[in-house]
């Protein structure tokens, strides 16, 4: 092939690819030019050079990319604010987007004074504050006062005989590991105010009504 027909040659491929640029969004044309202009400079198509064509054109595409894949409507105005509806007693109604002022710390009773049970096999409440008692595997402060041979001193009420019973029913001589940690069943009572509204009915009050208004 002579000079005259090669030149010909690379006018027309010149040229398809004018058209075929043309044709393509503006900024696959802008990226195209930057690969172009980066080859020039650097002579990756000239002599071997350790940069990489691949990553040079990736990092290209990571810089237009955003231009092209842009929200059109991310500039819009934010939609008004609504009001908030919450069923979270513990936030009082406060929305997710604000930190609520923090309830005021509940006192726990400390009467020493015994209350009444809801039902006949409900783990009584304890009367008193245990702040400081140490309950672990290496001591237990409650059976101090509550134990078979501490109640005479401290004239506390002893634990029920069912805290001497293993899971068999067989009376042990000492507090049954199952019932070793107190506060699994018993708890302090603090004043305060209920977070929701409580309907329990005591066990007189079902069976004081008439049969036919339990069904």
């Amino acid at each position: 092939m002579n000079t005259t027909a090669a030149a010909g040659v690379g006018a027309r491929g010149r040229g398809h690819g004018a058209g075929e640029e043309r044709s393509l969004p503006w900024f696959s044309r802008a990226l195209g030019r930057l690969v172009q202009s980066a080859d020039r400079s650097l002579h990756l198509s000239r002599a071997p050079c350790p940069v990489s064509r691949a990553p040079l054109f990736m990092l290209l595409l990571a810089l237009c990319f955003p231009l092209a894949a842009q929200d059109p409507g991310a500039d819009d105005p934010a939609p008004p604010e609504q009001a908030y509806h919450s069923i979270d007693a513990m936030r009082r109604g406060a929305p997710l987007s604000t930190e609520p002022v923090s309830a005021p710390m509940a006192r726990v009773e400390n009467a020493d004074l015994r209350r009444q049970r809801a039902w006949p096999e409900q783990p009584p409440t304890i009367p008193h504050s245990i702040d400081g008692y140490q309950l672990d595997k290496n001591s237990n402060r409650c059976l101090i006062c509550h134990s078979r041979t501490g109640t005479e001193a401290f004239q506390a009420p002893m634990v029920s005989v069912t805290h001497f019973m293993d899971r068999d029913g067989q009376v042990l001589a000492q507090i049954s590991a199952r019932r070793y940690f107190c506060n699994q069943c018993h708890v302090v009572q603090t004043d305060a105010k209920p977070l929701v509204a409580n309907i329990f009915v005591d066990v007189d009050q079902v069976i004081a009504q008439p049969a036919n208004a339990r069904e």
